[in-house]
């Protein structure tokens, strides 16, 4: 992954998304269950600002590359699902 590109700072925007994604499902438990809010707090704010630089990537790329909508969907749809960002990665960010 080159970062110097901008599908190379996606993909890597879509796996740190992925991630904290992933750590937030697992620091659920932490604050409803065990009344630990603060693990929350910080994979919460964490994962809300990497969910936002990841949309704003995909529409960057994007017009950059072209995309149709469908693969523009796809793409941001991807952010909504549990292992979408991976999935998109392989998918769709790889081929470019």
């Amino acid at each position: 992954m080159n970062l110097k590109t901008l599908i190379g700072q996606l993909r890597v925007l879509a796996i740190a998304e992925g991630i904290s994604y992933l750590l937030l499902a697992l620091t659920m438990p932490l604050k409803y269950n065990y009344d630990y809010p603060m693990p929350n707090k910080i994979v919460g704010m964490t994962h809300g600002v990497l969910f936002i630089a990841y949309c704003v990537w995909v529409i960057v790329v994007a017009n950059d590359k072209k995309w149709n909508f469908k693969t523009t969907f796809l793409a941001g749809l991807a952010s909504l699902l549990p292992f979408g960002t991976f999935i998109a990665d392989a998918k769709i960010f790889k081929k470019y």
